[in-house]
């Protein structure tokens, strides 16, 4: 699968004791996907985090189908439903399925008919997908090929979830997301009590497949999911590193 990398915008509050995230701005990729996350199998997060970075007992089930033989399986059930289920919802775009897993390869829809259509009116109303199976209006064989046409509509999970375009959203630190406004971001700062203007940083960052494995990891475990992710990358820097994408605003001194 193709990298892909999305992009967001943060507004960075770089005030001792330590920075953090106050909200971003997101557009329609980023915030789809982030969206999906919410129908993603529990299965998946254990495969794409590791059993050690669960915290809970979700893990435990998950040991338990990979040991478990095959005697107590129901004739036909596979393991790989439960281990390896395909992710993300389809309410995300390809562009922001960033943690899609390759699930089995699906067969070609192939349909068949009996040779008798032409003589038989009735026989045109069959198909089957079990080739060599009997048509119920003549007794003969089902194994000519039909061919399957698709309609080629865009369906609603390729549009993905929320309105592109112009709109951008509003992200929190907590991964609250409405549509951004002047208003109600000015009056996020009160809310979370940003007392330094002159302290507000503008950050970009990118979100590639390691970010996003952070940012489902951190959505389990924590209440300040940007911060954790984008600014506590290096245990070791009490900082955030600043690169040519991030720019003091010309607020407060």
């Amino acid at each position: 699968m193709a990298a892909t990398t999305l992009t967001m915008k943060l507004l960075v509050d770089s005030s001792p004791p330590r920075p953090r995230v106050v909200f971003a701005e997101a557009g329609k990729d980023t915030v789809d996907f982030l969206f999906s996350l919410l129908a993603m199998p529990s299965g998946t997060a254990v495969k794409l985090l590791g059993m050690e970075s669960m915290v809970g007992s979700i893990a435990n089930l998950y040991a338990s189908i990979e040991k478990l033989g095959d005697p107590y399986m129901e004739p036909g059930a596979t393991k790989e439903a439960f281990l390896c289920p395909t992710v993300l919802s389809p309410a995300a775009s390809p562009k922001s399925s960033l943690l899609c897993l390759p699930g089995p390869p699906s067969a070609p829809k192939s349909f068949y008919r009996c040779d008798r259509g032409g003589l038989y009116s009735s026989c045109r109303n069959y198909v089957t997908n079990d080739r060599g199976a009997r048509c119920p209006a003549c007794g003969s064989q089902m194994i000519y090929d039909s061919r399957y046409v698709s309609s080629g509509t865009v369906t609603q999970e390729a549009k993905g979830f929320v309105q592109g375009g112009m709109a951008t959203y509003t992200v929190t630190d907590d991964l609250m997301i409405f549509p951004m406004s002047n208003i109600s971001n000015m009056a996020m700062l009160n809310t979370v009590a940003v007392r330094n203007l002159s302290a507000l940083q503008e950050k970009t960052v990118q979100i590639g497949y390691e970010e996003g494995l952070a940012i489902v990891k951190a959505s389990l475990q924590s209440k300040t999911v940007l911060t954790d992710v984008f600014l506590r990358k290096k245990p070791n820097s009490s900082t955030p590193s600043l690169s040519n994408n991030d720019r003091s605003l010309p607020w407060g001194a």
